[in-house]
């Protein structure tokens, strides 16, 4: 049995050793945690020298085998892109920045193997609703908690690759209410932003705000939370109606000060027609309501979308969400004078889409690209 984070190390060391051997001066271990769910050793491979940069992982059973891991050529490619960035010459600092040039896109195919392909300055925004954990048996189902937060952490991951330095990362979460199965249980409510904010600070993101957006009162009432407290009034029974979402503010962490990315754009021009003019959100209170849309359970509301690129983007950005369900934020995106990048795994909601998106897309005389791609995952929602 393997009992110690010393002993995980070692194991851990020598899997590098054997699979990892010519970037090994490169890659270092976090601190290794042990997951009582699955009866695992976590252990997060980092960049030496840069321990907040996470490049993959590697799990030790407790009778000492490597269960599973990032795949080695996955782990490879960022070490090496770190290296080639180390080793550039100071003069790299001044030169401009571009991003790749990638055109209005929508993808069928699973969100992690998708951005797996993509390459590096795909995106400069990520605004996502990650699919609901259980809330909606109909929409999502995952075994359990955990495997829920390891799809997240997973593509959150690969989303780091493709988003740009110093560009941000929105994530609309909230807690979500499980319901009981029968009288002699209870209901739960699950905390899942601040499990979400663990994930995104290993993962390579600095925590910037969290907005509040709030609903109208009554929105949450149809879910049946404080509804007994209502009519029995009795002390500890107490549980209101959630009106509130968040929506996490997150920065891809770097050296450089925002301002790097003001000064150093490709294009002074876009900067200065981006500019915030008017009036804006003075508070993190955002009042808005709930968004809907006839062939999708849960969608953004455009007012919250416009609100997150008219902030975080410049105009020609492209904007990313690796789970579009209705395509909210490409509609928005037209809109606003930004590119858009779409990832869905449901047929149910690509090709309304794609429909919606190709008819804005005439009126407006944009290109739209529409791909399926051949790794198709679990159908989920967002």
């Amino acid at each position: 049995m393997v009992n110690s984070a010393k002993e995980v190390r070692k194991i851990t060391q020598k899997w590098i050793e054997q699979h990892l051997a010519d970037v090994k001066d490169f890659v270092s271990l976090g601190l290794p945690e042990i997951d009582d769910r699955y009866n695992v050793w976590r252990v997060p491979i980092v960049l030496s020298n840069a321990t907040s940069h996470l490049i993959g992982e590697a799990k030790i059973g407790l009778l000492g085998n490597v269960m599973d891991s990032t795949r080695p050529e996955l782990i490879r490619t960022r070490a090496k892109r770190f290296i080639n960035e180390v080793s550039a010459p100071d003069r790299k600092r001044q030169e401009l920045f571009y991003p790749a040039p990638i055109p209005n896109k929508v993808i069928l195919g699973d969100a992690m193997k998708v951005l797996e392909e993509l390459p590096p300055d795909t995106a400069q925004l990520v605004i996502t609703s990650p699919p609901y954990y259980n809330a909606k048996p109909e929409s999502c189902e995952f075994i359990d908690y955990q495997e829920y937060l390891n799809f997240l952490r997973g593509v959150i991951i690969r989303i780091r690759e493709v988003l740009s330095e110093g560009r941000f990362f929105t994530i609309n979460v909230s807690p979500v209410l499980v319901r009981r199965t029968s009288r002699s249980t209870s209901s739960k409510r699950i905390p899942i932003p601040f499990d979400v904010h663990q994930i995104m600070a290993s993962a390579g993101f600095e925590f910037i705000d969290d907005i509040i957006w709030v609903k109208p009162e009554g929105a949450g009432w149809n879910l049946g939370r404080g509804r007994r407290f209502a009519a029995d009034r009795q002390p500890l029974q107490y549980k209101p109606v959630s009106v509130t979402e968040y929506v996490l503010v997150y920065r891809k962490k770097t050296t450089k000060l925002i301002d790097w990315n003001i000064r150093k754009h490709y294009d002074s021009k876009l900067v200065e027609q981006s500019r915030i003019l008017g009036d804006y959100d003075v508070t993190n209170v955002w009042h808005i309501p709930p968004g809907h849309h006839k062939r999708h359970p849960a969608v953004f509301p455009d007012e919250l979308v416009h609100k997150l690129i008219r902030y975080y983007s410049f105009i020609d950005d492209l904007v990313l969400d690796p789970f579009a369900g209705s395509g909210t934020v490409g509609r928005v995106a037209i809109d606003m004078n930004r590119r858009f990048l779409l990832i869905d795994n449901n047929p149910k909601y690509f090709h309304p889409m794609k429909e919606e998106l190709s008819k804005l897309a005439i009126t407006r005389n944009i290109r739209v690209d529409y791909e399926v791609s051949d790794h198709l995952g679990e159908a989920n929602d967002s």
